[in-house]
């Protein structure tokens, strides 16, 4: 299994049960939100796009739906290095994106790149902005009686409405397979981390470049929030594999 690797990036739930309330998940909770779903959506990933055979994956009950995760010890233990690392960095805010790059174990070759867009909204992203500066008809600026940023409003959402926004997400991810040509040959994969160039990276990490796909295309899926975070998610249209 290849190392996790960091791009070179210019670098209290409430558990009442009750789905229909508003859901005001605080920074935490929603990022360990976030990073449970990119486990999931890796997972998600390798069973449809065949990495590894179907006889390697468990099916569980997550978000209303029947999830195949992976049973391999290899697997298992490498994507649980990754959320570990993650979920620290999702809580700093230091993460703006994560990619799975599908590879070909024979050439090398990259043959599709799945991409997660994250941002901070609300409160949160309020609370990672520097101040502004106040600035004069000189052009001069100076930090002294600044006034901070208004935090952008984002609608309130229930429990149910998170879940049926991530569930509408997986069943657009199942249904792209259609669309998408088969990946011939044996294929491995690595996930990709854009984080702050301040984020502390343990030794383990490495560097890569983007590994983008040369002529490769992207479709935007349905993208899925909370009050703290928002998902954007790319997905390929085309594969370099012939």
């Amino acid at each position: 299994m290849p190392p996790a690797e960091r791009t070179k990036k210019p670098k209290t739930t409430d558990k009442s049960g009750d789905k229909d309330r508003v859901h005001k998940l605080s920074l935490k909770g929603s990022s360990k939100l976030v990073t449970e779903f990119f486990e999931y959506s890796i997972n998600t990933i390798l069973f449809q796009r065949g990495v590894y055979p179907a006889e390697d994956f468990t099916a569980i009950k997550k978000y209303g739906l029947n999830m195949l995760v992976s049973a391999d010890d290899q697997v298992k233990s490498y994507i649980r290095k990754i959320m570990s690392q993650l979920s620290k960095w999702m809580l700093g805010g230091k993460i703006s994106k994560l990619v799975i790059v599908i590879t070909s174990k024979d050439t090398g070759e990259n043959l599709e790149r799945w991409q997660f867009d994250v941002q901070l909204q609300g409160k949160a992203a309020k609370a990672k902005s520097p101040p502004p500066a106040a600035t004069d008809g000189s052009g001069s600026t100076s930090k002294e009686n600044s006034a901070p940023a208004a935090a952008a409003p984002v609608p309130e959402k229930t429990e149910k409405e998170i879940q049926e926004e991530i569930q509408s997400l997986f069943r657009q991810i199942t249904a792209s397979v259609t669309f998408l040509p088969m990946l011939d040959g044996r294929c491995t994969f690595n996930v990709l981390v854009y984080a702050d160039g301040d984020a502390e990276v343990p030794m383990e990490w490495g560097d890569s470049d983007a590994r983008e796909i040369a002529g490769g295309e992207k479709v935007a899926l349905r993208s899925w929030g909370t009050s703290s975070h928002k998902v954007d998610t790319l997905i390929p249209t085309c594969s370099t594999q012939v």
